[in-house]
């Protein structure tokens, strides 16, 4: 079974959606159900995890009513303001849909570094855990010693780490965000989405090998168990195909054992998300 451990869906407008600059025009339109169902059926996906993309309770409902309605989208991971001091009374609102599996918030938009340190954030993390809710970590390479100091803090949280937090492919910078993202892989309760890789590179002239020291690092230090495959749709699309990010992570991975290549596409987010 192949689970699509990130992707996205929105009805585009223009304010709202503002980070999508001229150079991602390609993804300036509607993204629903229904698009990535003929991606998945050209590409033997079973299955998806939706994650937010707006940081609003509409956004939450809007993702979960799309997976009550479509069966592939196997979970959610949505957004409440996790710096609120009633944020129990979101997560109680949500904690009895069976659909809702986490959260996540826009920290690489944060200016503030050590944002995730703040001490209302992570009273709203302390949280999650009586919820069984996981937490998606989504971060610049820049914000990574806090994140270290923040996973250390909640060692029975479940973490896992977007687009192996983005490091600066396109600029060829691999060492700062490789001996943090080492140290983070020692706290066995924090897993790594291998997504977002092309689009942290050159749109147009990327090349998989210019990708393998970082998915190498990736799966050496969080090993086959704790990496999990996503695709990053449709944002994907404004570097390559789908079928070009699959065979990215699959190609790669094609020397592992048969059951190492099966929890990675598919077993360790099932396992991770509880799908």
């Amino acid at each position: 079974m192949i689970i699509d451990s990130h992707q996205h869906f929105w009805k585009y407008n223009p304010k709202k959606h503002a980070w999508i600059n001229e150079e991602m025009s390609v993804i300036r339109r509607d993204f629903l159900p229904s698009d990535l169902q003929t991606v998945y059926a050209e590409n033997g996906v079973d299955g998806c995890v939706a994650v937010q993309a707006d940081q609003n309770l509409q956004e939450t409902d809007f993702l979960l009513e799309l997976a009550h309605d479509n069966d592939f989208i196997k979970g959610v991971v949505g957004w409440v303001d996790l710096r609120n001091e009633n944020v129990e009374r979101d997560l109680e609102k949500y904690a009895s849909d069976k659909k809702l599996k986490g959260y996540r918030h826009i920290v690489q938009g944060e200016e503030d570094h050590n944002f995730l340190l703040r001490p209302n954030f992570l009273n709203g993390i302390s949280k999650l855990e009586q919820y069984n809710a996981v937490y998606d970590i989504l971060v610049f390479p820049h914000q990574l010693s806090a994140t270290l100091e923040f996973v250390k803090q909640f060692p029975n949280q479940k973490f896992v780490i977007d687009h192996i937090a983005k490091p600066y492919i396109k600029d060829g910078f691999f060492d700062g965000w490789a001996v943090l993202m080492k140290e983070i892989a020692k706290q066995e309760n924090v897993y790594c989405k291998v997504s977002g890789l092309i689009t942290e590179a050159d749109y147009n002239s990327w090349t998989p090998e210019q990708m393998h020291p970082y998915m190498e690092l990736v799966l050496n230090a969080f090993g086959p168990s704790r990496c999990m495959y996503g695709s990053d749709w449709p944002v994907c699309l404004v570097a390559g195909k789908y079928s070009q990010v699959k065979q990215l992570t699959t190609n790669f991975i094609a020397s592992l054992s048969a059951e190492e290549q099966k929890a990675i596409m598919g077993g360790n987010a099932v396992s991770f998300y509880g799908l």
